[in-house]
């Protein structure tokens, strides 16, 4: 059976600005559907620089595992409601449809999920994944092994998060074990496993977490030092981590932020980070990968939970951060 289907859904939908003299556009405008298992991939698609194509994961079943509060396999489309009236520049961007989990099957999905997303990445498109819960990472990863054992990158995990997710996948993977899982796959094929996590809570950790965080090479920044530190600070970090890679591969786990910025969430922070101080790093983040020549192959959004949202406020800042990452992608496109 298959596990993957294209958006088919009226989400694209919204607001139209008429402007006399001046561009007035939203994603809905320019958003097209990309059908992987008949899309006639023309050369036109290929050749378009940095073209944003979103592909989603609808999946639950890491964070029950996990013994999470269930919902984010709505995620999705959520975000999608959230980029829809965004505003945005003449260019054309792709949603390449979801990949769904069948019951408690998620090593299936996983894997369905990896390979869509290696169709993407082989169209060179600049793919961005809408999960689901952070399960959504080792699946993500497995979409760039491809790429990195062909042509041999030293890849670098930058992750937004309060929690380490580096629990043991006994008896099997959920949403707390991607980056276990991950380093696991590196031991195994001699690749060198830079992790780097950003807005960890100490609290919701446990020793255990960190001492193998420690033995494995792991860096990570707290909240409170996340929220605290300066731009120049926060850029140094941000550069030691840059020059041991070749590529990154960035994800947001939304529970990362303060609960009353991201109520919709599995597991809901009372402390937690700022949007604006995220997405200031977020932004230098991107910036300093540009100017050390280390391109982002991926980027995905975990753990929204529009069950227990209030007003989108969750999807929202979930989208916002897509739409920087999309500002970042068009500025870096050479006038014609």
């Amino acid at each position: 059976m298959s596990l993957y289907r294209p958006n088919t859904s009226d989400v694209w939908t919204g607001r139209i600005d008429t402007e006399e003299t001046r561009p007035a556009l939203r994603w809905h405008q320019k958003m097209k559907s990309l059908d992987l298992d008949r899309a006639e991939l023309t050369k036109a698609i290929c050749e378009q620089p940095n073209t944003l194509a979103l592909l989603g994961f609808q999946c639950d079943a890491g964070v029950i595992r996990n013994k999470g509060r269930p919902g984010a396999v709505k995620g999705p489309n959520a975000l999608r409601h959230g980029l829809a009236n965004a505003a945005c520049a003449d260019q054309t961007m792709f949603d390449a449809g979801d990949v769904f989990c069948s019951g408690d099957d998620l090593e299936a999905a996983q894997n369905s999920l990896g390979q869509r997303l290696d169709q993407l990445v082989k169209l060179q498109l600049q793919p961005v994944v809408l999960g689901g819960g952070h399960e959504v990472a080792w699946a993500s990863f497995q979409g760039l092994i491809p790429t990195l054992l062909e042509k041999d990158i030293a890849l670098g995990i930058i992750n937004f998060d309060a929690h380490l997710d580096l629990r043991a996948p006994i008896p099997k993977g959920s949403s707390g074990t991607p980056f276990r899982q991950i380093n696991e796959w590196c031991k195994a094929h001699g690749q060198t496993f830079n992790y780097c996590v950003l807005g960890v809570n100490p609290s919701a950790n446990t020793q255990a977490l960190f001492d193998y965080a420690n033995e494995q090479g792991v860096s990570w920044m707290e909240d409170i030092a996340f929220e605290t530190n300066d731009q120049h600070q926060m850029q140094r970090y941000i550069d030691q981590f840059l020059n041991k890679v070749d590529a990154l591969y960035l994800t947001v786990c939304l529970d990362v932020f303060n609960a009353a910025f991201a109520p919709g969430v599995s597991a809901p922070a009372a402390l937690g980070i700022s949007p604006a101080k995220m997405l200031q790093s977020f932004k230098l983040l991107l910036q300093q990968a540009k100017a050390q020549q280390k391109p982002v192959l991926l980027l995905d959004i975990a753990e929204l939970n529009p069950e227990h949202d209030r007003d989108g406020m969750t999807a929202k800042l979930g989208a916002r951060i897509v739409w920087e990452y999309q500002q970042f992608l068009q500025s870096n496109i050479a006038p014609k």
